[in-house]
């Protein structure tokens, strides 16, 4: 993940520019690494001076559990969006 930091970076500080809620969509992400959750956790950071929201959609369980771990959707301005329910 640390390969593609400075693309996240990129796109975090067009964000941040912004001012408003931003959406991260995981979706296609099959692995993450403590990097990006902190690269995460920094935007939202950075958004909460701004009063905005960072949504966090589509992660897999995989990097859904790498979230709970590190405790990113713990965060005030962090929404992190439900698993779906299997029926």
């Amino acid at each position: 993940m640390r390969a593609t930091q400075s693309r996240r970076r990129r796109a975090f500080s067009r964000a941040l520019v912004l001012r408003a809620d931003v959406v991260v969509d995981l979706t296609d992400l099959a692995f993450a690494d403590a990097s990006l959750m902190l690269d995460i956790a920094m935007l939202a950071r950075r958004l909460r001076t701004s009063r905005a929201t960072l949504h966090v959609k589509g992660a897999q369980p995989q990097v859904r559990h790498l979230i709970e771990r590190v405790g990113l959707h713990r965060l005030h301005g962090v929404h992190v969006e439900p698993l779906p329910v299997l029926a």
